[in-house]
């Protein structure tokens, strides 16, 4: 009986012990929620600028096999005996390496970026080599174009990025144009990109009294860059083809393709019978940037740009005279011309764009200005009553606008106008002749007022030899024959189209052969 009375006594004593465990256990598994908040900062896509160094944070760790078990306590970190189970991770202790080293010139960033000139065609061939040596020995000619370059380069930069294409296209307009806003050629192609009037309405570049878009930088290098992408897909992906087409035309680079092919010849650029310009057009464009990607710049002493923003494009939200426009900004009117090259005449279009150009530093002193500004301040208006004899063609000459503007402004529907009739007609604050920058006097003078180094095609006419040509341009005979890949001995014929690279002076004595 005692010895039963033991071991039941024993048995009881055993069970109350298992159920404390177990309440121990269950309590173990229900402590209060714990609420663990997290910052996770995500890296998204960034378009980052030329040269910058992008530093992301640490991505948040993830669990593998994210299907966790919901038993699973999380961890309370504060307590546990106070102890941390893992390791011991001090921040100061990690380095982010930056993506890529940063450049404070311009010219470093891209010659760290070109892909055309690893094209091992292009690196045996006798035309790159041959304009290399050219812009070698021309320093000062390429430190006009970087001067003029260095206002537009690092935005032109940027949208080529956008666009994921070739760097090496972001130079192209060395070549087209050497950089000049203004330039203007004899086939009627105009601004750094050099669109004819039928490419630039193809690819929507307004061109009015007002305004022209080829000479617009923001907007022909959009049109250039999408023209040009476009012509990278007609080809194939060849990228030298597409240039050869953007300089010559489609239409020649297929045919030249054709013949090739008739005759079981290779259909590379290197290959192609095109004409002489598009054939020294593409190895040009190489050549520039062999040079700028060389580190001592093939000996030239390179005027560096600084590899930041300058310029940012504003809304001026309707019609504003430029010289108003330049005085909001803390700029001179010229500055304002020269960053905005694409405006015909003293103010913007009356129908748009509106936008401008100011250099980034000027941008919240413009737009507060511009805030403040009252509308009846932002173009100036005259009264014109109108006399014996008056039209409104030699009204709209008098004040140097349009029938259209003056029609659109009094509501006129013909052109009729009555005696002692008053007009609203725009004025300028200040002419453009005296801001020395009118577009059309800079495309009528060029031969005078125009920057070295715009490119023009001349048609030879009756009579004409090289001596006569090169001094009508101030440039020189052998300039002439290296431009076309000419012999001193080639005789000029009527129509020949010859390319000149107008106001570049060579030191050499002038050459009086013809």
């Amino acid at each position: 009986m005692n010895r039963r009375l033991l071991i039941s006594c024993l048995s009881l004593t055993l069970a109350a012990c298992a159920g404390a465990t177990h309440k121990q256990q269950v309590a173990a598994h229900t402590v209060a929620p714990v609420t663990v908040t997290q910052t996770v900062t995500t890296a998204a896509s960034v378009t980052t600028a030329p040269g910058a160094v992008t530093v992301l944070a640490p991505s948040a760790a993830t669990t593998a096999g994210g299907d966790a078990d919901s038993a699973t306590p999380i961890p309370d970190l504060d307590q546990a005996n106070g102890e941390d189970a893992g390791p011991d991770v001090q921040w100061d202790d990690i380095t982010i390496a930056p993506q890529q080293p940063a450049y404070d010139d311009l010219w470093r960033y891209l010659a760290q970026h070109f892909t055309l000139q690893s094209d091992g065609l292009a690196s045996e061939d006798a035309r790159v080599q041959g304009e290399l040596d050219w812009f070698a020995a021309h320093g000062e000619y390429l430190n006009r174009v970087a001067g003029r370059a260095r206002p537009y380069l690092y935005y032109i930069v940027q949208q080529v990025q956008a666009h994921k294409m070739p760097m090496d296209i972001a130079l192209l307009p060395v070549v087209e144009s050497a950089f000049d806003p203004f330039a203007y050629s004899y086939g009627r192609a105009a601004g750094l990109w050099q669109f004819v009037p039928a490419t630039g309405h193809l690819y929507e570049l307004k061109q009015d009294w007002w305004y022209d878009g080829r000479r617009d930088v923001g907007a022909s290098t959009k049109a250039a860059l999408d023209y040009l992408y476009a012509l990278h897909d007609e080809f194939g992906g060849d990228w030298l083809l597409a240039l050869a087409a953007y300089n010559s035309g489609p239409g020649t680079v297929h045919h030249a393709i054709m013949v090739a092919e008739r005759h079981g010849r290779p259909t590379d650029f290197w290959h192609l019978d095109l004409p002489a310009e598009t054939r020294a057009y593409v190895p040009r464009l190489i050549a520039i940037c062999k040079l700028v990607a060389d580190q001592n710049h093939m000996g030239v002493d390179l005027m560096p740009i600084p590899n930041q923003p300058y310029l940012t494009q504003v809304d001026a939200g309707g019609q504003i005279d430029l010289a108003t426009a330049a005085k909001l900004a803390g700029m001179t009117t010229e500055q304002m011309y020269l960053l905005n090259p694409g405006y015909n005449r003293w103010a913007t279009d009356p129908q748009g764009p509106y936008s401008l150009f100011v250099p980034l530093d000027a941008k919240d002193t413009f737009d507060q200005a511009l805030a403040s500004l009252p509308p009846h301040d932002r173009v100036q208006w005259a009264t014109h009553v109108v006399g014996k004899g008056d039209t409104i063609g030699g009204v709209a000459k008098k004040f140097n606008t349009t029938v259209a503007v003056i029609k659109e402004l009094n509501g006129m529907r013909s052109n009729s106008l009555h005696l002692k009739q008053t007009l609203l007609v725009p004025v300028a604050r200040i002419t453009l002749a005296d801001a020395t920058l009118h577009a059309e006097q800079k495309v009528a003078g060029m031969g005078d007022m125009h920057l070295p180094g715009g490119r023009v095609i001349h048609k030879v006419r009756d009579g004409e030899n090289l001596w006569m040509i090169a001094q009508h341009y101030h440039v020189t005979v052998s300039s002439i024959l290296h431009w076309n890949k000419l012999s001193a001995k080639h005789v000029l014929h009527k129509g020949d189209r010859l390319v000149i690279w107008r106001g570049h002076h060579e030191s050499s004595d002038e050459d009086s052969s013809g």
